[in-house]
């Protein structure tokens, strides 16, 4: 056997330095990794415990679904009622969040109004700004007063 010279001895110190650092470098990625992996799921937990908005039940009610805007046909003096009506409900800036997204489903001239509202005075008007476009007569108040 021949003795070990300086070149050999060099190499076998840098591979075992080489895979030490490989193992370090390994054991603090896992580590590190860990608390992200827990913290993340203590996130969805905490996200799944949130409690529902207030408004969840009576979207779910069956007569708050129909008509739906799938319902509304494509022709264009329905389009253009149900726009106009969105938009008078889109600068009233009194309104409430749950006012402003209420449906507005226009059929045939007829505007059907569903979801939840916040007060009496918010569904009374949605109703006069809706009836300002198509008149009194034609619409459909749907809309229900959270809580109610």
């Amino acid at each position: 056997m021949a003795p070990y010279t300086p070149q050999i001895i060099y190499r076998e110190c840098a591979m075992k330095s080489l895979a030490l650092t490989f193992v370090l470098t390994t054991l603090v990625l896992s580590l590190w990794s860990s608390p992200a992996t827990a913290q993340s799921t203590d996130t969805r937990s905490q996200s799944s415990q949130t409690a529902a908005p207030d408004n969840t039940k009576s979207n779910a009610d069956s007569d708050n679904r129909t008509p739906s805007a799938d319902q509304q046909p494509n022709n264009k003096s329905d389009m253009d009622i149900a726009q106009s009506i969105r938009s008078s409900v889109m600068r009233d800036k009194t309104l409430s969040t749950d006012a402003h997204n209420a449906k507005i489903v226009a059929v045939n001239g007829t505007v059907t109004l569903n979801g939840v509202v916040d007060s009496a005075a918010e569904r009374s008007t949605v109703e006069q700004l809706a009836a300002q476009v198509v008149g009194p007569g034609r619409v459909v108040n749907k809309l229900k007063v959270n809580g109610q």
